[in-house]
Formats: C-alpha cells, structure tokens, sequence
C-alpha cells in the first residue's frame, strides 16, 4: 500500500519533520525531528504509531532538534545518520545551534549510513544516497515506488537549493550532487524538501535557476 506521509513544520526555522507509515503497520519513521517534538510525539499517540526508526538527513540543529526526546520516549528506536555528518550530533558548534546562540546536543547515533545502504523499518525500504555540499555528510532517503520518492532534507527545494555557505559547504559539490544523483530520477519523482513545499524532480530540472544544465 501507498505510504502516509505527515509533516510537522517545526519552528523557528520553518524545518520540515516526515512522519511516514504504512496504514496497515503499528510503527512510523520520524525523519529530521526539529525543535518541536511535542508536537511528534502528539502526532504518534494520537494515530497509535510508534517509531520504527529515527533518520537525520543531516546534523544541523534544525534537524537534530527533536532527537533526545524521541530517543527519551522511545529508547530502543535506533538513530541513523551519515558517518560524515555524526560528529555534528554531539557537538554544538559544529550543529550550528552554538553560533545562533541555542546550543543543543543529541544523542549519537546507532547507525552510520553510507551511500548505497539500504534500510528497511516499519515495512518501509529505503536507499541511501550521500549528497553533501549543503553539510559535509548529508544523505538523502530514496523510496523507489510509483512514483519514487525523497526524503531530501536540505539538498534540493522547490527553486532553491540548500545553503553552501556554512562550514563544509560547497556549492560545486552540492551541484554535482543533485545533477548526477537526484536529477536522473524519473521526473514523477516527489521530493520532501527540509523546508517548503514538496517538488518533483522535472518540476525543478524545468525550472529551478540554481541547476542549470
């Protein structure tokens, strides 16, 4: 069956949070928690839901805000990230909550991703691609389906793409990332931005002025 997904907007950051599940199933992925994860937590008592696993597309601290509760509440959900942005869990600066003045840590993580694993919690398979540039070890979360999905964090946005500027940054490689990666994806394929709304694939190779070919 097709998947549910439910988006917490958590602020004050405008941070996309996926809830995703299968109807038939009693558990949920909770992806990129933000800074309201009362509101998570809300959302998975009121549907009977459990999280299966907690994924961060990255560890800046708009994404990583809602870990150490989720992890609080539900100890044995394991935490997954990628092995090049898990320093940034547990280290203030580095997470960028330090420098805005909000300094939060997270719990480490269980699981180091890599590009090419693949994952499978609550009857959900997902792949990972390593796309950097926006974080040094920023990954992505592919669901090949019809139609494919994403669950992109801070990589691609409807017109936009994700900051460059902070520590590890690069736009060549975020670029790159996208073209070779995201944009050989079928132009039907839904992408779940870290903010703002959903795109697809075509809808930005068309049209977003950041990628041009």
């Amino acid at each position: 069956m097709s998947l549910q997904v439910h988006t917490i907007v958590s602020m004050p950051f405008a941070e996309n949070t996926y809830l995703v599940w299968r109807p038939e199933q009693p558990d949920a992925l909770v992806i990129d928690p933000g800074f309201e994860p009362d509101a998570i937590l809300d959302f998975l008592a009121e549907h009977g839901l459990k999280p299966a696993a907690i994924l961060n597309t990255h560890g800046h601290a708009d994404h990583i805000g809602g870990n150490e509760a989720l992890k609080a509440a539900f100890p044995s959900a394991p935490l997954l990230i990628g092995v090049n942005d898990a320093p940034l869990l547990t280290d203030a600066d580095l997470n960028l909550s330090a420098p805005f003045g909000v300094p939060i840590v997270s719990p480490p993580a269980d699981t180091l991703l890599r590009e090419g694993d693949a994952i499978e919690f609550a009857g959900i398979r997902l792949e990972v691609l390593d796309i950097p540039g926006h974080s040094p070890g920023h990954i992505v979360f592919v669901h090949r389906a019809e139609p494919c999905i994403v669950f992109g964090g801070d990589v691609l946005f409807r017109g936009s793409i994700g900051r460059t500027d902070f520590p590890g940054g690069s736009a060549p490689v975020l670029l790159q990332g996208i073209r070779t990666k995201l944009f050989i994806l079928p132009p039907d394929t839904v992408v779940y931005s870290g903010h703002g709304p959903v795109t697809t694939v075509g809808h930005e190779k068309r049209t977003n002025p950041y990628v041009s070919a």
